[in-house]
């Protein structure tokens, strides 16, 4: 064991963590109507905790399981075998463990933003819980596991290249999101703006500062590998809030906070798969394309597609990991094969599973919520709570 290391890696996990709890239920709450607030921090809050349990009961052990080239098998189940003493790496494994289980609380945690203000609660605890063992598991361990993606699989030497999750995290969230979204239509109320966009601000600050543990500490070492990827993190995120602000000025006339922190998202998206392959001068050049690029990609999903995508999960989060992924390839720090090999695999996979599950979990409890709760808010109607005296 290597206590830098370890030390790191402990402050990591309490990072991404916090992307989810408070950050991300904070971006999405502030986006909702007033109504629906509480509903989205419920989601998200008790994503959390599902995924939680669900990760040490199996989640863990499919993931890095020693199964071999399709799945870790059960053999870790409820951490059996792993005590204290047990290293994975120069870290404890319960710590490589623990950081691991909060990405798999971000992951189907993402996927809320598609379809917040009409599914019903039950739908959405029992699909995440699902999904994450029969998707994201999987999908982690053939990429990061020792699967048939990773190093010295079908791709030879190098493998798909996805430092922190452009396809393991962003593509698969992102595809599901659509599908689900697709799936459930459109809200009957599209057209109320964010209630709040100063909580939009504030998770986008909260997911910034976490992101550092996200993709700094994917590297699971304190070296100077983690410090470039945290530094390259951090430039993407800059450049794309000012590439989507510019851009929204140009087409609309203003730059508005919710577009600028947008663009924050879309930068640190997009640099997540490649953060630990490139350095600051490509981060720039992938940061000033996402912020653009994402923006385009939700003018397309809502305006032209009309699909109702109402937080816009796969034109940030699924469009970012994916032209990441690709750059990658395009900045020669990977294969134009494994790369785009990867998100063809991982995609199908992802669509097949989800489209599967969707329809599995609506047979066992409603998809959505009936029109008089979805019109008065799910937060009364769902839950016997409303943020605010005033509502609108």
């Amino acid at each position: 064991m290597n206590g830098a290391d370890t030390a790191w890696i402990i402050v990591a996990t309490a990072l991404v963590l916090f992307m989810t709890l408070p950050g991300l239920a904070l971006f999405y709450g502030g986006l909702v109507r007033a109504r629906n607030v509480l509903s989205v921090f419920m989601h998200v809050y008790a994503i959390a905790c599902l995924m939680s349990v669900l990760w040490l009961a199996a989640g863990y052990t499919v993931a890095f399981g020693d199964g071999g080239a399709w799945w870790g098998g059960l053999g870790k189940a409820f951490l059996r075998g792993v005590d204290a003493d047990s290293l994975s790496g120069t870290l404890p494994e319960v710590l490589f463990f623990a950081f691991q289980m909060t990405f798999a609380i971000i992951t189907p945690a993402l996927i809320v933003g598609a379809y917040v203000e009409r599914i019903g609660f039950g739908f959405v605890l029992l699909f995440s819980g699902l999904w994450m063992l029969l998707c994201y598991a999987p999908v982690v361990h053939w990429i990061w596991g020792g699967g048939f993606l990773a190093d010295g699989g079908i791709f030879g030497a190098t493998g798909v290249r996805d430092f922190a999750g452009g396809i393991v995290v962003h593509e698969t969230a992102g595809l599901a999101a659509i599908l689900l979204a697709v799936v459930l239509g459109p809200r009957r109320n599209k057209t109320t703006p964010p209630h709040a966009p100063g909580f939009v601000m504030i998770g986008a600050a909260m997911l910034w500062v976490g992101w550092f543990g996200f993709n700094g500490g994917s590297q699971l070492a304190a070296d100077g590998g983690a410090a470039l990827a945290l530094t390259v993190t951090h430039i993407s995120a800059a450049t794309a809030s000012l590439s989507w602000a510019l851009w929204e000025k140009v087409k609309y006339g203003k730059a508005s906070l919710v577009g600028l922190v947008t663009g924050t998202i879309a930068g640190l998206a997009s640099i997540t798969p490649a953060s630990g392959f490139v350095g600051p001068v490509e981060a720039l050049i992938i940061g000033a394309i996402a912020g653009v690029l994402c923006q385009e990609a939700v003018n397309l999903v809502r305006n032209r597609l009309h699909i109702d995508d109402t937080l816009d999960v796969f034109a940030v989060h699924g469009v970012g990991g994916i032209f990441g992924t690709i750059m990658i390839a395009v900045l020669g720090a990977g294969s134009w094969a494994a790369q785009l090999g990867g998100l063809a695999v991982v995609g199908v996979f992802t669509v097949v599973v989800t489209y599967a599950l969707i329809k599995l979990c609506a047979l066992v409890t409603p998809l959505r919520v009936d029109q008089e709760t979805e019109v008065g808010g799910l937060d009364l109607n769902v839950h016997g709570e409303r943020a605010y005296d005033i509502m609108s």
